[in-house]
């Protein structure tokens, strides 16, 4: 059986998958932020769900990558596990630049 990591590995060897993956990227940054500060603090959807007023089927969503939260909602889910957003620009190398219009 191969587990995730080595799967992901073989996957994004295609040039094509790669891009795409690379994309989404900061998508799943915040997915796993999120989720990892929830987890640390040994809290459930429901937990969070409560301490925000966000419904537990929309953090779900979120964290299942089929709901994109605006800034004010992760900064309310932040809020809510006592944490505050922190965003950052970091400069791409040379082979990251590409033109975006």
């Amino acid at each position: 059986m191969v587990n995730y990591n080595d799967y992901k590995e073989q996957l994004l060897k295609d040039p094509e998958l790669k891009a795409e993956y690379d994309a989404l990227e900061p998508e799943y940054d915040i997915i796993n932020a999120m989720i990892e500060a929830r987890k640390s603090l040994k809290m459930t959807q429901k937990d969070l769900s409560e301490a925000t007023g966000i419904t537990q089927a929309d953090i779900s969503r979120i964290e299942n990558g089929t709901r994109n939260p605006s800034i004010e909602m992760v900064k309310r889910l932040a809020a809510g596990m006592g944490m505050r957003l922190k965003l950052e620009f970091i400069p791409l190398d040379q082979k990251e630049k590409v033109s975006i219009r």
